[in-house]
């Protein structure tokens, strides 16, 4: 019998269909005690208490569009553990490289809310990120942060220093050109990133059974020579453990692992989609019992960690913080084109100078 080519454990990548790790059950009990991360009381409140925070900051951002003062959104609601629970099992020194659906991991990786608003509104502001806060805007053509999150890693090794990169796509991102070059760059030189895949089941609309003819998104890694996994995208402790190792194997110059995570968006995949065209109600009904916040809840509540009036809390806390970021971000000054040719330049070229004084 052939030897896998990566390695043996049930939900790493081999030459076989293999099965996600999980480590907490829809129903709220742990089923995988060996891969439990290991948390604090206190971590795994935080953990929940950012997926409920995001859960609310969601919904009011999808009203906030509605009413015309956000531009282009993306809902999250349903991805809450992939995204929360990768950024959590980060350094504050890695370097997040994002798309255009994940601003929780940038907000919660330090970049100020209002500043995510001010993005999603078209404002240059919204792109100046505070020097010691690691992450990229988010990229709206779909693959380009896997290249960028490619040369950052690059960077870090040639500096020696142990910190990894990490970036983010859905699983139309995985049929881009730039997801198999990034991921053959990283195999070669055996760089510490991590490609996290959302499969949320979507690209757009074109489900991901259309998408490959791969066993799955997890098992590109093997021409790549790099690790693959395969996890519970609705599981934030099983997306914690996997992420965790993946930054360690980084960290220890054993290279790069794509990370894909099995996830459902349960909120259309723009304000401008309709999903009724291509989801059916029996579909949505057999993720629902999944939803991350859900089982974290059974969970922490079996505990004693939990309450509904923990939670209530954790809620008000978010809806007045969404209240106070936006007026911020719409108190902020307006843009002109002046502002905008001088936020390009250290020095501004003549013809730019031109073109202002045109405009002034």
């Amino acid at each position: 019998m052939s030897k896998p080519l990566v390695s043996q454990a049930n939900y790493e990548v081999t030459t076989e269909k293999v099965e996600p790790l999980q480590v907490l059950a829809p129903d709220g009990t742990i089923v995988n005690p060996d891969k439990m991360p290991n948390l604090s009381d206190d971590q795994l409140k935080e953990l929940m208490r950012r997926m409920v925070f995001t859960r609310v900051w969601d919904e009011r951002a999808v009203n906030l569009g509605r009413q015309g003062r956000l531009g282009f959104y993306a809902p999250v609601s349903g991805q809450e553990a992939s995204m929360v629970g990768s950024e959590f099992a980060l350094n504050k020194d890695d370097f997040i490289c994002p798309g255009y659906r994940d601003m929780p991991q940038l907000v919660w990786h330090g970049l100020p809310m209002y500043q995510a608003f001010l993005y999603s509104r078209g404002h240059q502001h919204g792109g100046q990120i505070p020097e010691d806060v690691h992450v990229l805007m988010p990229q709206i053509i779909i693959g380009a942060q896997i290249l960028h999150a490619t040369g950052v890693a690059m960077a870090f090794k040639k500096r020696n220093q142990p910190r990894v990169a990490i970036t983010y796509t859905g699983d139309g991102g995985s049929s881009e050109g730039d997801f198999y070059e990034g991921m053959n760059f990283a195999g070669a030189f055996k760089l510490p990133v991590i490609y996290f895949v959302q499969n949320n089941g979507y690209a757009i609309t074109t489900p991901y059974a259309k998408q490959t003819g791969a066993l799955s998104v997890a098992h590109k890694s093997v021409a790549a020579g790099i690790k693959g996994v395969q996890v519970d995208g609705m599981d934030v402790l099983a997306v914690v453990q996997a992420v965790r190792e993946a930054a360690e194997r980084g960290r220890k110059g054993e290279g790069a692992t794509l990370i894909e995570a099995l996830t459902y968006r349960y909120r259309p995949h723009s304000m401008a989609d309709d999903t009724t065209k291509y989801r059916t109600k029996d579909e949505e009904a057999e993720w629902e019992p999944k939803d991350p916040l859900t089982r974290m809840r059974i969970f922490l509540t079996k505990k004693g960690l939990w309450s509904e009036e923990e939670e209530a809390r954790v809620k008000e806390e978010a809806k007045a913080t969404v209240a106070e970021q936006i007026k911020k971000a719409e108190e902020t000054e307006k843009m002109t084109i002046p502002g905008l040719i001088d936020s390009m330049f250290e020095t501004t070229p003549p013809h730019l100078e031109e073109q202002k004084q045109a405009f002034k």
